[in-house]
Parts: C-alpha cells; structure tokens; sequence
C-alpha cells in the first residue's frame, strides 16, 4: 500500500511539473518579471494615493470602492513599505523610493510593539529590505531593536514564543504563522547582535517541528500550551476550516519557515521537514490545476471554495529558496511548481488591471473565513510575496 501511495505521490509531481513546464506561456520568465514589475510600479502609485500619510494599507472593498487602512501596529504595517522596496530594486523610480521612506518613517516607532509575535513581519520585512538595500545604520539599529522586543514573548518554560496573549479561549497559543517571525532573530543574531536571539529562533523552531505537525505532515494551525510546563493543553485553528483541516495559508508559512530556518543553520531535519511540508502541499488531491489553492485544504465547499492567492505567492517564493537546497532533480521540480504559480497569479485571473483593485497587484486571497474578515480581497502580504518570488527567480534562476 505504502509503495502504492509512493507511486501517485511521484505521478503527481511529474505531472505537476509537465503542467508547469507545458504552460510556460508565450513570453519568457524574463520579460514576464519585467512586465509585472513595471506594473507594479504604476499601480502602487494608485495605491499610495488612496491611503492617507499616517496609515497603511490594509485591503480594498469593491462595493464602497475604497482602500481599508490601518494603523502601524497591525501585523501587516510591513508588507507596504517592503512592497515598495522590491519595486524600487526593480525599476529604481524616485517617487516609488520617496513613497517607501516616508511609511518607514511611521513605521520605526514600533520597533519597541511587544503586544504579539509579528514584530518580524512588521519591521524584518520593511526595514531588513530597506537595509539590504541601502545599508543604513539606522535602519540596522531598528531591526536590532525590534528583535530585542519579540524576545520579550520567549516563554522559557514552554521553549516557545507565545504568539498572541492568554483571551477566552487559549492560555498560551502559538501559532504556525511565528515560524516567520524566526528571520528576524536568526538574522540579527548573524549580523553582530546577541547569540540568544538565534537560540531562541532555534529552540522555538524545534517545539514547533514536535508539536505542531501531523503524520502527513500538515500543521494544525493553533497550539495551545500551558506556559508554565510546556504542556500541549489543544490543538485547534483560527482561521482554518476545522481544528484537523489544513489551513492553506498556515501550511505555507510552515514551508517557508522551515526552508528560512534551514538557511540560517543548515540543521537538516529543517530541510526535511520543508521538503516534507512541500510534498503535502503539491500532491494534495485538493489542490487545483492552476496551483492556487483554495482557502483550506478540507473546505468543504472544494470544488466551489475560495482561492487563496496569498497562499499561492507564498509557497511560490519558498519553493524558490527550497529549489536552491535540493538536488538537481528536485530543484528542477521546485523551479517548475513556482514558475506556475507565478505565472498563475500574473495571469488575468488573479492579478488586477492598471487602476483597478485599489491599487493592490492581486485579486482573490483570503483573510480569515470564520472570522468573516478580508474574504476574496486583495491582501498586502499576497502583494509582497508575489514579488518577493519575482525577484527572487530574477536574482536565482534566469542567470543560471
């Protein structure tokens, strides 16, 4: 049975890679980039004009035809100025530039926000992009700074960090979504900062890998634990279909943490768990012809559920660093499976028309169902990763 499930599961890949490499298009990887770039760079000039100086972006709601905003201690506030970097790196417009500094300059205050996990999706993807690029000690100073904070939600006891505050329902949940968080720390600790930071990415990393994951390798999306034993008290979801189902978006950032993870310490039980993670992902039964998966893997309105386009950018830019840790064999698959999804979200069907959709690149992701929040909107994370993915098969693979 076991050689059975081997054999479809290899079948599936194959195919899935045929498919990729059979819908490559009519234009080239190169000049797909370079259009998508260049559309982002005017499209988020609509967008900057549609959010007011002291705010961020958050979604578009299409019957009211206005851009939903929010404050800068929303777990989003980085994803806009981070968006912006990569277009800026592309295309190197000044008004692109000017637009970024100035929401970086909202942003930085919240360098010292301990109130939840997220400071590594807050500041690591705005100002990590901004000192890549530009080198600023500042900038450096603020990403030190925020990793200090997070440090503060390190509950010893449990060897986690516990992602939102003790409420009704859970005394200590951590959620999936925090292996993202991990960046910040391990890059911090890897850049001249203190060596702990780098422990404590690695100590939550491993609790994660015990606790989080099922035998097919899906993860539950919330675990909750007693902060003062460690003890695993549940396992349910927040924004997941069911407590058992896979929620689409958490099981991409598994994937991408695990790959990130890897990058930092070269453990290989990481390495293998995003491979693992990978192949839940790509030979799900559930998981459409185009690669943009619906919004939970068990919804149970498959065929006729949502799309999540959010989860599709992300998985697409961790299959692209996971292709770079793999054997021939498998980095060509990797390469494959994201130049799809890519190409999916370029496509009509999920990316938007100059003007249109507030501003935002891409249509169709999806927020949180149960919480009857940001369905079938726009998202400034599916934004980010979308071009985090372009540049990165710029950057890796059309020089190779």
């Amino acid at each position: 049975m076991r050689k059975l499930v081997v054999f479809f599961s290899c079948l599936m890949m194959n195919s899935m890679v045929t498919m990729a490499q059979n819908d490559a298009g009519k234009i080239g990887m190169g000049q797909l980039i370079d259009e998508q770039f260049k559309f982002a760079e005017q499209q988020y000039k609509v967008l900057a004009k549609n959010v007011p100086a002291d705010v961020m972006p958050q979604t578009y709601n299409a019957k009211t035809d206005k851009v939903q905003t929010s404050d800068t201690k929303w777990w989003c506030s980085g994803f806009y100025p981070g968006t912006l970097l990569y277009i800026y790196e592309y295309t190197k417009d000044a008004e692109i530039l000017k637009e970024a500094n100035a929401r970086l300059g909202i942003l930085e205050k919240e360098k010292h926000y301990t109130g939840n996990h997220d400071l590594g999706f807050m500041m690591y993807c705005s100002f990590g992009n901004a000192y890549r690029l530009f080198n600023k000690p500042e900038d450096k100073a603020t990403i030190d700074t925020a990793a200090a904070s997070l440090t503060t939600r390190y509950r010893p006891a449990a060897k986690v960090i516990q992602s939102w505050n003790a409420n009704k329902k859970w005394g200590g949940p951590v959620i999936i979504d925090n292996m993202m968080n991990l960046e910040l720390l391990s890059w911090v600790s890897d850049h001249g900062g203190d060596k702990k930071y780098k422990e404590i990415a690695i100590t939550h990393a491993n609790t994660t890998l015990k606790n989080h994951f099922r035998p097919d390798f899906s993860s539950y999306h919330v675990v909750d634990y007693d902060m003062k034993t460690g003890k695993v008290v549940k396992k349910q979801t927040a924004q997941g279909a069911a407590d058992e189902s896979a929620w689409s978006r958490g099981q991409s950032w598994g994937l991408y943490g695990y790959t990130m993870m890897y990058r930092f310490t070269k453990d290989k039980r990481y390495l293998t768990q995003a491979k693992n993670i990978a192949k839940f992902i790509l030979t799900n039964p559930h998981l459409p012809k185009d690669l943009v998966p619906y919004w939970d893997f068990d919804a149970e309105e498959i065929p006729n559920a949502l799309r999540d386009a959010s989860a599709a950018a992300v998985n697409a830019s961790a299959l692209l660093e996971l292709a770079q840790y793999s054997d021939k064999k498998d980095r060509k698959m990797y390469v494959a499976v994201a130049e799809k999804m890519i190409r999916s979200l370029a496509s009509d069907a999920y990316r938007a028309k100059l003007g249109e959709n507030g501003g935002f690149l891409l249509m169709h992701s999806v927020g949180s169902i149960p919480h009857k929040s940001e369905i079938d909107v726009p998202l400034t994370y599916a934004d980010y990763y979308f071009l985090e993915a372009l540049h990165r098969y710029k950057n890796w693979y059309l020089k190779s």
